[in-house]
């Protein structure tokens, strides 16, 4: 009787044998497939989580007005931050494109001038010499510059392109802002119904976040456009409201935004006098001093702070696959990362009290 039920054992095991094979295969297939698709999306995706960001920063602002004016309800307070945001782009360009025109055409011009003047300058220095061959030539610059600029896109490349992404981001990232809770549901949908109410506070504590940081982040922009330009100002360095626009903009990009912002002013006040470039040298650092100890830590205790070293790795991992849009959108990114690290693995897994990153800000 046992003969008889061995060889119908060794076909059950054999069979589930093949099927967790086959299982396992296609679930390596899965998975191979989804890095295929994410590395040939990847500007698609960059494009979307930035209109998801403008979205979780009109809905901060919502907010904001909200609680603050008492508005009857939250569209309001929405349509109210829209018009305004409106009215402001349209003043101050219609107040400052000209003059932006004019200096970002000039910027052009003085640049290159600008990087002749230093390699004469070096060039008189034997010691400094060495450095001439670690600059790179203006036709160099160019086509460096220029292949850049497909990696600085998300989906669109060029001038067309920007105008595109920008498009594209203001349309989509108001409607997720309208109607937030249509999107999460669908994708909380996604999830077992035991795991959902789960899914739900990890996908509002990721909003949480990303809406305390875009806040902080906001500050701080406008911050060190002002202080750049009212200090270029006073230095009498030419193109200031440019050049300050250009470092509120690129101080998006925690330390390497600075860092880029104060080449093109180092470059423009060196045309003039190695004088002047030392003091714009001297005004950057003044201004990374106050940011970096006076006003980042203060924004900090009411939004978000990421570890340094984390935030620089995570720059040059996504810089390296995505270029200059995972610089700059590294650090919400790693954001979102600790968020689901924390929650998903340190307190759901190893069974740990940490605290996401905008509950430790509220701790502290």
């Amino acid at each position: 009787m046992s003969d008889d039920h061995t060889p119908q054992a060794a076909d059950t095991g054999q069979r589930g044998f093949l099927h967790r094979v086959v299982l396992m295969d296609g679930i390596a297939a899965l998975f191979l497939l989804t890095l295929a698709a994410l590395w040939f999306a990847a500007d698609a995706l960059l494009l979307i989580f930035a209109c998801i960001l403008f979205a979780i920063l009109l809905n901060a602002l919502a907010r904001i007005a909200h609680r603050r004016l008492r508005l009857p309800s939250r569209r309001i307070a929405l349509a109210l931050v829209l018009a305004l945001l409106a009215a402001l782009l349209g003043v101050g360009g219609w107040l400052m494109a000209p003059q932006l025109s004019e200096q970002a055409s000039h910027l052009a011009q003085v640049v290159p001038t600008s990087l002749d003047q230093v390699r004469a300058e070096l060039a008189r220095y034997p010691r400094l010499r060495s450095l001439l061959n670690e600059l790179p030539s203006n036709k160099d610059l160019a086509r460096q510059l220029s292949a850049m600029v497909p990696n600085a896109g998300l989906f669109f490349s060029g001038v067309f392109g920007a105008l595109g992404n920008a498009i594209i981001i203001l349309a989509v990232g108001i409607y997720f802002a309208m109607r937030p809770r249509l999107y999460i549901d669908g994708i909380v949908t996604l999830v077992p119904p035991g795991r959902r109410p789960r899914a739900r506070a990890v996908l509002d504590e990721i909003g949480d976040t990303l809406s305390k940081w875009l806040v902080g982040k906001a500050c701080s922009m406008v911050a060190a456009g002002v202080m750049t330009a009212v200090g270029l100002s006073l230095l009498g360095v030419p193109m200031a409201l440019l050049l300050g626009l250009i470092a509120g903009l690129l101080d998006f990009i925690p330390y390497v935004g600075p860092l880029m912002a104060g080449v093109p002013a180092l470059l423009i006040a060196f045309s003039d006098s190695p004088t002047q470039a030392l003091y714009v040298l001297l005004l950057f650092g003044g201004i990374q001093v106050v940011q970096g100890y006076l006003l980042e830590p203060l924004i900090d205790q009411h939004t978000v702070a990421l570890p340094p070293a984390l935030t620089i790795a995570m720059q040059v991992t996504f810089g390296a696959v995505f270029g200059m849009a995972g610089v700059a959108l590294a650090t919400p990114m790693t954001a979102v990362l600790m968020v689901l690290v924390v929650m998903l693995y340190v307190q759901d897994v190893l069974g740990d009290d940490a605290k996401p990153p905008a509950q430790m800000a509220k701790k502290d």
